[in-house]
């Protein structure tokens, strides 16, 4: 599903008005809509009392379209009007004709009639601002919103409803006023817009429904951002052949794990493998492999030449001519800091030959962004994995700054990097060197504890092992991941899931992904 920035909205509606739809069409298909998924959210509405906050825009004309269809069927249903609307404005004059009552905001001074309704309503319309809202929320618009705060903090079972966007909402970066409600439900009008999945924008949008409100499809060109989704995610798992091996699925050569992060190790070697790849050979110290072997019996292990201060620096020409047999190589979970570590795999990374996939997590960003041009170093496109504090010392930048411009930042540096990366948190991005972004907008709270990140490096290195592109592995490894923690969390919860429950479901995940049928989606 595509999600669009606001000019690109802007440029499908053009697109659409050149074709005969018009803008007055557009928004009758979309107040209709918005009323549709009112009344589902809301049940029966006979005797419901419903109110639909409107500003000046076409936001506000949603609204209103909205209005009449709720009154028309059953609702009860007042228009409280921030700002004043055109004295032709044929969708207010419908809204009368239909009985909706209609309050003017400036006859509510300090809103005490406003109050009075939230103190007995069912649900709240937000249709103030939307798309073109990029300026301080006052006057009266603040007014307003602030008195729908405090009846929500009231009364919590307010259904509060945002038309396309919660008032005050950035729709490119997600940035929000202080005022910007938080809502129970965004109705997204033709296209989610990209804030509503940024951080900031998805707390305050609660659940985003999309609904279809006549834009011409085949005028709409491919939006540069999409989200991942069941059919999307079912049409690239790798085919699992009866008569086959092994090497049918790809071998993936892991550099990972130390004396303090033993577990790392585990944790990905142990997502390569949940995924369907044939074998993962594990390189590191003896003791690290004597750990590890407990836990997965089923990896091979190659011992590195060590010293008395760690693995020797000069193991890296083990690892690059093992790396000639392996489809994948994956470095840096858990490695640590001792400078023999970071030697040997910076070389390995520098050097290593063109055909095996790379995947670099954790320890081995870090060892990147303390080298100079790093990005010039690698022999190839690779998928980078960091959290905001790694993707801060790889740009070397604030991670304030990255936070507040995750999908521009995160496009950027891919097309100036030529590396596909993963930037992970809630609502991961994926973004690649040629401009592809992809959102996965399933954030749960089973992925907050420690060791998750791991298991993702090793589940992107395993479906990159079967045969799947840097972007398209990087994508379904995190959706895979992420479906593999919302199971978890319905199961058990968001608190005290271990990251290493995640690798037994990641199977199952891809089971009732194949089962699930076109007629679900």
């Amino acid at each position: 599903m595509k999600i669009v920035t606001v000019a690109e909205m802007r440029q499908f509606e053009a697109n659409a008005e050149a074709s005969g739809v018009t803008t007055a069409v557009l928004m009758e298909n979309s107040g209709r809509a918005v009323a549709q998924q009112t009344r589902r959210i809301l049940g029966c509405l006979a005797d419901k009392k419903i109110i639909v906050l409107i500003g000046p825009g076409n936001n506000g004309g949603d609204g209103l379209v909205a209005a009449r269809y709720l009154q028309q069927w059953g609702a009860h249903v007042t228009i409280y009007l921030c700002s004043e609307r055109k004295i032709d404005d044929d969708n207010l004059k419908l809204a009368l004709d239909a009985g909706v009552l209609i309050i003017d905001a400036l006859d509510d001074r300090e809103q005490p009639g406003l109050a009075t309704l939230l103190s007995a309503c069912d649900g709240v319309l937000d249709a103030i601002f939307g798309t073109g809202q990029n300026r301080y929320i006052g006057g009266i618009f603040k007014a307003v919103l602030s008195t729908l705060s405090r009846a929500k903090e009231v009364n919590p079972m307010i259904r509060v409803i945002a038309v396309d966007l919660p008032s005050g909402l950035n729709a490119d970066s997600g940035e929000s006023d202080t005022f910007t409600p938080y809502v129970n439900y965004t109705i997204a009008l033709g296209y989610p817009k990209r804030g509503l999945y940024a951080v900031t924008g998805a707390l305050r949008a609660g659940e985003v429904i999309t609904v279809d409100i006549g834009l011409p499809a085949d005028l709409n060109a491919a939006s540069s951002c999409e989200s991942l989704t069941d059919k999307w995610a079912r049409s690239l798992l790798p085919y699992r052949f009866a008569y086959s091996h092994k090497g049918t699925y790809g071998k993936v050569l892991v550099f990972a794990g130390s004396a303090s992060y033993a577990g790392a190790a585990y944790l990905c070697c142990g997502g390569v493998l949940r995924v369907g790849a044939g074998l993962v050979a594990l390189a590191g110290s003896k003791a690290l492999q004597s750990i590890v072997a407990g836990l997965l019996p089923e990896a091979v292990y190659l011992t590195l030449p060590e010293t008395a201060g760690g693995i020797d620096s000069n193991s890296y020409k083990v690892l690059l001519e093992e790396s000639a047999g392996h489809d994948v190589f994956l470095a840096g979970c858990g490695l640590g800091r001792k400078e023999s570590t970071k030697t040997v795999a910076l070389k390995t990374i520098f050097h290593l030959p063109h055909s095996p996939k790379m995947v670099l997590d954790a320890d081995a960003l870090n060892y990147l962004a303390a080298s100079s041009n790093w990005w010039r170093r690698l022999p190839a496109d690779a998928v980078l994995t960091p959290h905001l504090g790694e993707m801060s010392r790889l740009c070397n930048m604030p991670v304030e700054e990255i936070f507040a411009n995750r999908f521009d930042i995160a496009l950027q540096k891919a097309k100036e990097w030529n590396k596909t990366i993963v930037l992970k948190g809630a609502n991961s991005i994926i973004a690649s060197p040629n401009g592809e972004l992809r959102i996965n907008c399933s954030a749960n709270a089973a992925l907050s504890s420690a060791g998750t990140g791991d298991v993702l490096a090793g589940v992107i290195a395993g479906l990159l092992a079967q045969g799947l592109s840097l972007f398209d592995g990087a994508c379904l490894g995190v959706y895979l991941h992420a479906k593999a923690g919302g199971a978890i969390c319905a199961r058990l919860g968001g608190a005290g899931v271990l990251a290493s429950d995640l690798l037994p479901e990641l199977p199952l995940s891809i089971k009732r992904l194949k089962e699930t049928t076109q007629a679900a989606e």
